[in-house]
């Protein structure tokens, strides 16, 4: 049977709508990742306030946050249940902490993770920048750096934590500052590929979906309500 646009789209709703309803289970409670639970994430919400074309800044003392369509709009936690309103929050602290300014723009143009982070780095005043997934993937990025290297990738959003995210936000600002940080330290759990996978493809896809190829990247004004 051959499948057109339309089934495969309700079919990734389908598949989708039933992994979010089943943070609870105990599949999920089993694994070694640190899971937000329900009661955590309640009244925990984000507001994007859209303010125009982002512009190149001329401060050298900001590090720009670049988020990808669907961030906090569409989507609203990453694959492991943390509030975007938390990994906002986590990475903003992380470059205030430093002494340094956080800017977050969404950029539209694509949902691949480096080239969030080598745009957002191109319009930052000091050269480097943050992209952020909806599921949770990160990079940080150089602007002068070709979009598929960089400086710290963080590819697997399951084993990424909130304290992690505040510490990508501290290297973020180190490296704005001209220092040489040690990298984050990451988890590693050979099981986190095969069981999120395939959940991670389908939340990909639904982010691609507001994909604007030839839209201009969006200065955001972030509320936490």
């Amino acid at each position: 049977m051959q499948l057109n646009d339309k089934d495969i789209k309700n079919i990734i709703e389908e598949v989708v709508k039933r992994y979010l309803s089943s943070s609870e289970n105990s599949e999920i409670k089993d694994t070694p990742v640190n899971t937000a639970r329900a009661e955590e994430r309640v009244g925990n919400k984000l507001e994007l306030i859209e303010e125009g074309e982002a512009k190149k800044g001329t401060r050298s003392d900001e590090v720009i946050i670049a988020v990808a369509p669907a961030f906090g709009k569409f989507q609203t936690e990453t694959i492991t249940h943390i509030p975007h309103a938390d990994v906002l929050k986590e990475i903003m602290a992380g470059i205030e902490e430093e002494g340094l300014v956080p800017r977050v723009i969404r950029v539209l143009r694509t949902s691949d993770v480096s080239i969030l982070a080598n745009d957002g780095a191109k319009l930052s005043g000091s050269g480097i920048g943050i992209g952020i997934q909806s599921k949770g993937t990160a990079v940080i990025h150089q602007k002068d750096l070709f979009p598929l290297t960089n400086l710290e990738l963080f590819p697997q959003a399951p084993l990424i934590q909130r304290e992690h995210y505040r510490m990508i936000g501290k290297n973020a600002a180190k490296y704005a500052k001209g220092e040489s940080p040690k990298p984050v330290p990451q988890m590693n759990d050979q099981m986190a590929r095969p069981k999120y996978q395939s959940i991670a493809a389908l939340l990909h896809i639904k982010e691609t979906e507001h994909v604007k190829v030839n839209a201009k990247p969006v200065q955001l004004k972030v509320v936490f309500k």
